[in-house]
């Protein structure tokens, strides 16, 4: 089976792949743009949703020093790693944006928040927080660039991992009967529901989790054939 993957993958997720018998193709259909960005005043919690974020907050000087050692919210298993190998200290990782922004509505309504992000985001932090009167200051650290690209081959199935990445691939290609879409999580799930039925997410949003998933499909699709 030949796979598309909207994104570069961990060399260990390639191997594993092939390993089950499936062919790859990769294309970055989005890329980060760092933006330059002045921060007069760090709140005492901080909030990440995306490794980007991450990244390019400690990449900057005047950034990493405002926040070193400040306690961290997250969303995702590898925002939560990244965050803890930069040093700090993680007391509430969710899956997704909505589930943490409810937490935080539920259990940290007299707390301030500093949410480091790119200008392209989903809501609900912002307008959960802001409906508790909680405040929250938006740091905007990067923006996402769409590089699509049309591809005439076909492909069995096609892996997603951001939501942006799905408009991106569908700014030049279409979806055909035989193929299948792979999403890293709910959110990525959502926007490619907007364009096809034909898809399965990831129980939890990991590479080894979606790999099960592409597996157990074509485990099922093959069998019955």
């Amino acid at each position: 089976m030949r796979l598309l993957t909207t994104k570069k993958i961990s060399p260990h997720f390639k191997d594993r792949l092939i390993q089950h018998g499936m062919s790859l193709i990769s294309h970055p259909f989005i890329q980060i743009e760092s933006l330059p960005i002045s921060i007069s005043k760090v709140q005492p919690i901080l909030i990440f949703t995306s490794q980007n974020a991450v990244n390019i907050a400690f990449e900057s000087v005047e950034i990493k020093k405002q926040i070193q050692g400040k306690n961290c919210f997250c969303v995702g298993e590898k925002t939560k790693s990244l965050l803890e190998e930069k040093g700090q200290k993680v007391i509430k990782m969710c899956q997704n944006s909505s589930d943490l922004a409810q937490f935080i509505a539920k259990n940290h309504e007299n707390d301030s928040f500093s949410f480091f992000c790119g200008k392209q985001r989903r809501p609900e932090i912002e307008t959960i927080l802001h409906q508790k009167k909680i405040v929250l200051a938006i740091h905007e650290l990067y923006q996402t660039n769409l590089t699509p690209h049309h591809f005439q081959m076909h492909f069995d199935g096609v892996l997603f991992f951001s939501p942006s990445a799905v408009t991106s691939f569908f700014m030049e290609n279409s979806w055909s009967d035989h193929m299948h879409g792979f999403c890293i999580g709910t959110t990525t799930a959502s926007e490619l529901a907007k364009y096809t039925p034909q898809f399965s997410t990831a129980k939890q949003p990991s590479e080894s989790h979606l790999l099960l998933t592409i597996h157990h499909y074509y485990s099922q699709h093959y069998a019955k054939k």
